[in-house]
């Protein structure tokens, strides 16, 4: 097939992290003008949305030089805004749903936004996503939920912009564009906690519902100066990559990604590395029809040679594969067991939270803040996962519409 054929194209260009604000620039025009997709939709659009990586409080920022590690620098969140400024006449927002802000006592008397200063540069208004909030249908169907909750600008923007630092993930193994999704999360009380979807076997199948529902136009990785081992904490490294990707597919932007980060993308899945601890959620949403992990399937361009990095880029593995295995295996019983009997957990526990464990409800509140890790809840069987669950009142016509055979295929595949 011809590589102009192809429904998806990526570009990695090689920018060494050292150069001027203007060089990074012109490397991410070089990065997106293939793009024509993109283009297409990005000049039609009246609303455009970005999702930029970049929450976090100020005193935890990790930087190197003038670069943040673990979020995307200055220089290419400016590039980016000034492309979009250039090559589009639509009204730009920037979205994010503060999970610091939300969780984190001590954030909440500051501002999290880091790039708060170029979106003021650029007249760009930020949105905080968990001001008002509605719920929104998976294109064709989820994966995991039918509806997830939203922000309520989804529903007013044409189009969608992911911008994502290059970065390794110790639960998820990469996160990247569609990882990048996440972010926009509303939290309680209209929406769900973070646990609630940041959860096992249940996450890399709505990672790939909120690609499917956000769909980006362009998804741009900032590959300069990146981290790896795990996102946050003490098992992080720098890595410098030297590298800015682009493409019109989360999926294929992120197997690209990933590739370049030397990891074996198009078959890699749970238990090969980076995927210690679930599935590979891009290999999920391509076996669903979403995109695609086959390389060859890539109109993949570029002078960024994998792996980028001086350094190979790594999960942080923080517990054995038994005990990973077996959390699996129970999380998906526990899931299973819910469904069995959930006539008679509905009558005792409508509208709350629920966490089980071994057949038994072992916590439940109505606003699904926990208490403390479920490493901890977890009490005398540390081996046994504790399944968080929303008992919708509505009993077997539960609004969220969880796939209950996802528990069924995580055992089979046991």
């Amino acid at each position: 097939m011809n590589t102009s054929q192809r429904d998806y194209t990526v570009r990695a260009i090689h920018c060494d992290w050292r150069e001027s604000d203007e060089i990074v620039y012109q490397s991410l025009r070089k990065a997106t003008a293939p793009l024509t997709r993109s283009w297409e939709k990005l000049r039609k659009a009246r609303k455009i949305g970005i999702k930029f990586n970049q929450d976090k409080e100020l005193r935890n920022v990790v930087t190197y030089d003038r670069h943040r590690t673990q979020l995307v620098s200055d220089c290419v969140a400016r590039a980016t805004l000034r492309l979009l400024r250039e090559q589009t006449s639509a009204e730009l927002f920037c979205i994010d749903v503060s999970f610091y802000r939300r969780y984190v006592p001590a954030a909440k008397d500051e501002n999290t936004t880091q790039i708060i200063n170029l979106l003021n540069e650029f007249g760009v208004k930020y949105i905080d996503g968990n001001a008002s909030v509605t719920w929104a249908d998976v294109p064709g169907g989820g994966l995991m939920f039918d509806r997830y909750p939203v922000p309520v600008a989804f529903t007013e923007m044409d189009e969608m912009i992911s911008v994502q630092k290059l970065k390794s993930h110790a639960f998820m193994g990469i996160t990247l564009c569609m990882k990048n999704l996440f972010g926009l999360m509303p939290t309680e009380p209209a929406g769900r906690p973070r646990t609630y979807y940041h959860h096992l076997v249940r996450m890399p199948y709505m990672l790939a519902d909120l690609g499917r529902l956000y769909n980006p136009a362009l998804n741009i990785i900032d590959g300069l100066v990146c981290q790896t081992g795990e996102e946050w904490g003490a098992g992080e490294e720098r890595r410098i990559a030297n590298t800015l990707i682009a493409g019109d597919h989360v999926v294929a932007t992120d197997a690209i990604g990933a590739h370049l980060m030397g990891h074996e993308i198009t078959h890699g899945d749970w238990r090969t590395e980076p995927f210690h601890r679930d599935r590979n959620s891009l290999l999920v949403a391509a076996e669903h029809g979403f995109g695609t992990v086959n390389l060859a399937e890539i109109d993949f361009q570029g002078d960024a040679i994998a792996p980028v990095g001086d350094k190979p880029f790594f999960a942080k593995i923080t517990d054995s594969r038994e005990m990973v295995h077996s959390w699996r295996k129970t999380t998906a019983e526990q899931g299973l067991f819910f469904r069995d009997n959930k006539a008679e957990l509905t009558a005792k526990y409508a509208g709350e939270y629920i966490l089980m464990q071994m057949g038994e409800v072992k916590w439940h509140s109505t606003n699904g803040t926990l208490d403390g890790s479920r490493r901890v809840l977890s009490g005398d069987h540390p081996e046994q996962a504790m399944w968080m669950k929303w008992v919708d009142p509505n009993g077997t016509a539960e609004s969220e519409g969880e796939h209950y055979e996802v528990y069924e295929q995580a055992l089979a595949t046991l």
